[in-house]
């Protein structure tokens, strides 16, 4: 059920109401029949708008809403009056939503805090009435505009998952394992690769009654960058992570090697990815003897902060969440 109901990618066409029409319009009473013009302008035509909601955390309300149709501004009137606007409609969506034109796949902003609203289909402008074309040598205009038609565009909506720690790592390196055990979060695990095919959220408690967002991210796979295995789907989670925690099991064949592997993956996507703070998680030392383990140790070639858990046998746990946390917080000071 958590599968169907986490989306972070929708394709919406948006139509913004046209704007009304100017009037053309002269003024009359008992007691002047040829009075001069006083036609209203038209009203605008309702926005297309996002606004940000942190208690929203899916796009599903989206998924099956392919069309999004504001309404058009209504007409001006006599006496000046200017047509109702049409009324706007507002799309709630969660921090980190990314807007995008369907056609171009250009980036045209971002949703970040609460109550953040940017249009994203502009409704079209009111025609403006014959009292605007009055003059010296046209004292009568018979004329006023038309209202501006409203956009229609195809837009593309994608998430970026909010969380203090990202988990990266090859598939089966034990990510869904970790949150499982330090978060209430229950992804699905199982000793098969791509067991985790959505982001999965997990409140980590810490010392003091303090707390952090863990987010395990789909498994990359070399020349995911490439849009390979699942690539350039979730990629994207990671760059709004404060603290990457590279995770690469014991019984790896090289877990340097995979680190680098990992970390090129990221860079290639994103360069600015490796300017953020890491560490590295070896996992699954519930599988190796002390005496193996020392002799891996020997071997490593890192440069980050790296150690050594087992989510089963909840093994260096505590000594990791605390590493993070001074990670974290030295970021925030």
């Amino acid at each position: 059920m958590a599968e169907q109901n986490f989306v972070d990618y929708v394709k919406i066409c948006c139509r913004s109401g046209a704007g009304g029409a100017g009037s053309s319009h002269f003024f009359r009473d008992k007691m002047n029949s040829m009075g001069g013009p006083d036609g209203g302008d038209g009203g605008r035509g309702g926005h297309i708008i996002l606004r940000g909601n942190s208690n929203v955390w899916t796009l599903l309300a989206l998924k099956y809403k392919k069309h999004v149709i504001a309404t058009p501004g209504m007409p001006g009137t006599g006496n000046q009056s200017t047509g109702a606007s049409g009324k706007d409609v507002i799309l709630d969506v969660p921090l980190g939503t990314v807007a995008k034109d369907f056609e171009t796949g250009r980036i045209e902003f971002e949703i970040t805090s609460h109550d953040e609203t940017r249009i994203l289909a502009k409704g079209g402008r009111g025609g403006l009435g014959n009292a605007h074309f009055k003059s010296a040598t046209n004292q009568t205009p018979e004329y006023s505009q038309t209202g501006e038609a409203g956009e229609e565009v195809w837009k593309v909506l994608e998430l970026k998952v909010l969380a203090d720690v990202g988990l990266v790592g090859f598939p089966n390196a034990g990510k869904s394992s970790l949150l499982a055990t330090i978060t209430a979060a229950k992804p699905e695990v199982a000793s098969y690769p791509f067991t985790t095919l959505i982001p999965n959220l997990g409140i980590v408690k810490y010392r003091d009654h303090k707390s952090f967002i863990m987010a395990d991210i789909p498994g990359i796979i070399e020349n995911a960058h490439e849009g390979k295995g699942l690539g350039l789907r979730f990629l994207r989670h990671i760059e709004r992570n404060s603290v990457l925690l590279f995770m690469v099991p014991i019984d790896a064949e090289d877990i340097s090697k995979e680190y680098d592997i990992l970390l090129n993956e990221l860079k290639m996507y994103n360069p600015e990815l490796v300017d953020k703070p890491r560490m590295l998680a070896i996992t699954k030392i519930d599988l190796v003897d002390d005496e193996l383990r020392k002799l891996i140790e020997k071997e490593m070639k890192v440069d980050i902060p790296y150690y050594f858990i087992s989510s089963v046998a909840e093994k260096g746990l505590t000594e990791l969440k605390d590493a993070l946390w001074i990670m974290m917080n030295k970021e925030k000071d």
